[in-house]
């Protein structure tokens, strides 16, 4: 009786109290590289863990990966055109300067050497140069740019519509090789007329080769003046 009466005065719980045992089964996600509006996406994780134990049951926990993304644009193929277009155009601008230059060197330095008559003769650097504009002429030429040259009702070229119309580097460029195979084809008329009437064609050779006009312009100038001479 007297147990009794203490268990009764001083209640005690009983429970069971089970060893916590913590399972852990961690996988993660993993997203591949994939391109969205031509953009490549690099590999973005994410970490997820499985908590279970007996007095709390089962859980996921998932925890954010810290990845680098990175993104990158693809060449595309009008950006590949349009970097290889002004490559190209650079390219021909210091081909083309550079293939005239030992003709005028050659009239200029050696004007009566055998060398100098036989180059000037050939019809290569003409070809070869008229060819090269021919093909920057038609990687430039669009429909537009008619358009651009006579822009005026009287079908007339404006000045405007031609400054437009060089604002591109192909177009320039073929306009650079075209005034190179004239300036050279003055220079060799004006070095052959030289020979035949016996005139000094060195300086106004040298002229054509940066000022074509004025080139033009000093050898009419020296030939008067010659010939002046010559009759007096």
């Amino acid at each position: 009786m007297a147990f009794a009466s203490f268990l009764c005065h001083f209640p005690i719980s009983f429970k069971s109290i089970a060893p916590r045992h913590d399972v852990r089964m961690g996988f993660s996600l993993r997203s591949n590289g994939s391109e969205f509006c031509g953009q490549r996406v690099a590999r973005v994780g994410v970490n997820m863990h499985r908590d279970w134990s007996f007095l709390g049951g089962s859980k996921i926990i998932s925890t954010p990966k810290v990845a680098r993304c990175a993104l990158y644009q693809k060449g595309s193929g009008v950006f590949t055109s349009l970097l290889s277009g002004s490559q190209l155009a650079s390219s021909v601008f210091s081909l083309g300067t550079v293939a005239v230059l030992p003709f005028y060197t050659l009239m200029v330095l050696a004007p009566n050497a055998e060398l100098t008559k036989k180059s000037v003769e050939s019809s290569i650097p003409y070809v070869v140069l008229g060819l090269l504009y021919a093909y920057l002429l038609y990687l430039s030429w669009t429909p537009e740019t008619l358009r651009m040259i006579f822009a005026s009702k009287y079908l007339l070229p404006e000045l405007p519509g031609i400054v437009k119309m060089f604002s591109s580097e192909m177009t320039l460029a073929s306009a650079w090789i075209h005034l190179l195979v004239v300036d050279l084809f003055a220079a060799r008329q004006v070095f052959h007329d030289g020979l035949e009437n016996q005139i000094e064609t060195r300086h106004s050779v040298s002229f054509c080769l940066l000022f074509c006009p004025i080139g033009i312009l000093t050898h009419v100038i020296t030939k008067a003046l010659t010939r002046r001479s010559r009759n007096a």
